[in-house]
């Protein structure tokens, strides 16, 4: 229902006023269809990804990732630059960075928890673990240090600062490199569809 829709928003018709009249009654008939579902059948008619996951962790993960690494470019950048209103934008990216990552972490223990591995896979989740971890109490510290002064930091102070951020997002990067050996080499989380050898390999149509 929703991918016909969708189908016709993208590629549309031959005749304007005919693809307009199909567009809106594609759109009558969708939303038709969806009265008649519950709550959860509508997040998993609009969202299936998310509604097929596990957990959220995979899906929270993102957001610490992002922040603390444009803060920690952005504060490098900053500091070689001398623009210290570039570090004080920096700073509320250290702080939202922070702060996702204790709902991410928080997250990770429930799909630790929750999610079937083999013995093979448990020391590889146990570090991912630690350095998730390591990675907020990092990002926490800093991100009361830097709340505490009020002021962007200079001199030895700073580059002890920018030494802790950079272990920060190398542990980060280590903590990401893991969580994806998990999922593509291991499968962990995964619900493995079988393909027949000919759907491996597939061409695209040149314009």
């Amino acid at each position: 229902m929703i991918n016909n829709f969708l189908s016709l928003q993208i590629h549309g018709g031959t005749d304007h006023g005919s693809s307009l009249v199909d567009s809106v009654a594609g759109l009558l008939t969708f939303f038709d269809g969806i009265s008649t579902l519950g709550i959860g059948e509508i997040f998993a008619l609009l969202l299936p990804g998310i509604a097929a996951m596990n957990n959220i962790h995979p899906l929270l993960v993102h957001f610490p990732i992002a922040l603390l690494s444009t803060f920690f470019v952005l504060d490098i950048v900053g500091t070689l630059a001398q623009k210290p209103q570039w570090r004080q934008i920096a700073s509320w990216l250290l702080f939202f960075g922070a702060f996702s990552a204790i709902f991410t972490v928080l997250a990770g223990f429930i799909a630790a928890d929750s999610t079937p591995h083999t013995e093979v896979v448990h020391p590889i989740m146990e570090l991912h673990e630690h350095l998730g971890l390591s990675v907020l109490g990092l990002s926490l510290l800093l991100a009361i240090w830097r709340m505490k002064l009020a002021v962007v930091m200079k001199g030895g102070l700073n580059h002890l600062f920018l030494l802790l951020a950079t272990l920060m997002c190398g542990l980060m990067v280590l903590g990401a490199d893991l969580g994806g050996l998990m999922v593509y080499q291991y499968g962990v989380a995964v619900k493995a569809v079988p393909l027949s050898p000919d759907a491996y390999h597939h061409e695209h149509e040149e314009d």
